[in-house]
């Protein structure tokens, strides 16, 4: 089919690891012909990559569906990723969807698309999850200052709130040698900062047998990948997207503690800082084994930023266990909270757990770990000003401001100036706004 001049507009909801693989299917269908617009656009062909751990997932497809068609009632729908995968009959009852791909179809959108009129009935391509077991490359580019590169897919862990090895499969990972050429790629479209995706990539080096059943060791680690990354012309930052505290090796740390280009910054799933809620999320570690990551990364780089990821509402977690997890994190020498509310989810564990917390619990519980999560990102900021840094300024404005973000991620403004964006500037953290801003100041000795 001839798709040339054709339109597509794009929507991603959930993780770097979607944002790097949208961009990539947006890639080969401009390579076919197609022409991006804005989603909020008028376009001929819609996709929609989804996520499983967004809540209200079907609520909010069916939203994003209506909106798409309100623009063009005759545009072509297709839904993708993890939701797509796990729930794609309940996905296919929503009006205007014309195909459904699951986890090994969605980089062969291009051979589903039919421009020529509505599908009848909604098309299902989804697939037995065992089957995906190749690895796809992908990475965004052209979106944003920063590019996403996927590395690693999959997830071999058993955790009892989760859906995404349903979602994605088994652990698998790219190729030392390839993920460094997609460097180069990204380096050679400008792009200054790389911030490594999956979905447990710290697993990376671990792939399959030919039939799927046996882990392999492959005769490559995490840490020859970032150190073969570090070699890279081109890209002034990479950054680790989120690695798991068992798999962050003291060698990981030290490694990026002299790097040239691995920034100082980690974010660590904690989940729970209770140890019988550790054991009963089936995570693999231990509150004392947190607490030796995060002061063996201080140790090394006292201005490291650490961010957290925490479960609140699991079932079960009394208010004694909650308090546990607070009075942890408020111990922890940590920079930021990603606060998630325990949401039940089919074919889990956790779901058929006795004693859920009434969601108007729950609720409370993520209030108070995200005004935490503000203390400690003030009381991190704080640290930081009066400090020379280089900040990347990103292209998105702000009223009159600009705003980027230090090697240790402190985020900061600036008049606007388009001369600054994409490009690594030494700058001084001044003071706050009445917003709680880092206002910087340009340094004068070394130009922009």
């Amino acid at each position: 089919m001839n798709f040339e001049g054709k339109t597509v507009g794009f929507h991603t909801l959930g993780c770097k690891l979607n944002f790097s693989e949208t961009s990539t299917i947006a890639r080969l269908m401009l390579e076919k012909g197609f022409k991006k617009v804005d989603f909020g656009s008028p376009a001929d062909v819609y996709v929609i990559n989804t996520c499983s751990v967004t809540e209200n997932a079907d609520k909010e497809c069916k939203q994003i569906v209506k909106s798409a068609l309100q623009k063009n009632p005759e545009a072509f729908v297709a839904i993708v990723g993890c939701y797509a995968q796990l729930k794609p009959e309940q996905i296919a009852q929503i009006e205007g969807v014309d195909v459904v791909l699951g986890a090994t179809e969605k980089f062969k959108l291009l051979n589903y698309i039919n421009l020529s009129s509505k599908n009848e009935s909604t098309q299902i391509q989804s697939c037995e999850i065992n089957d995906a077991d190749f690895f796809v490359d992908a990475y965004s580019v052209g979106d944003r200052t920063r590019s996403f590169l996927k590395v690693q897919d999959g997830c071999d862990y058993s955790c009892t709130f989760c859906t995404i090895p349903l979602a994605r499969g088994k652990s698998r990972s790219d190729t030392i040698e390839n993920v460094v050429e997609n460097a180069k790629k990204i380096a050679a479209s400008g792009v200054k900062e790389v911030v490594l995706t999956g979905v447990n990539i710290g697993d990376f080096g671990y792939g399959r047998d030919i039939d799927g059943d046996v882990k392999k060791k492959k005769n490559y680690t995490f840490l020859d990948l970032i150190k073969a990354l570090d070699e890279v012309e081109g890209i002034e930052r990479f950054r680790i997207s989120s690695i798991e505290p068992n798999l962050l090796k003291d060698e990981i740390i030290e490694f990026v503690a002299q790097s040239k280009r691995f920034m100082p910054h980690f974010h660590i799933p904690l989940q729970s800082g209770n140890n019988e809620l550790l054991k009963r999320m089936k995570r693999r570690y231990l509150r004392e084994l947190y607490s030796d990551r995060v002061a063996k990364i201080k140790s090394l780089m006292p201005h490291c930023c650490i961010g957290v990821d925490v479960i609140v509402g699991f079932p079960g977690e009394t208010e004694e266990q909650f308090l546990d997890t607070y009075n942890f994190i408020n111990g922890l020498d940590v920079s930021y909270l990603h606060v998630f509310t325990y949401s039940e989810r089919d074919n889990t564990e956790a779901i058929e757990m006795p004693n859920p917390v009434p969601v108007s619990e729950r609720k409370r519980r993520n209030k108070m770990l995200r005004i935490l999560s503000a203390k400690k990102l003030r009381a991190f900021y704080e640290q930081n000003i009066g400090k020379t840094s280089t900040v990347i300024f990103e292209n998105e404005a702000k009223g009159d401001f600009m705003f980027g973000f230090t090697e240790n991620y402190v985020k900061v403004k600036h008049a606007y100036n388009a001369d600054l964006v994409n490009t690594a500037v030494k700058v001084t953290l001044n003071d706050f706004d009445e917003e709680g801003n880092v206002i910087c100041k340009i340094s004068e000795e070394i130009p922009a």
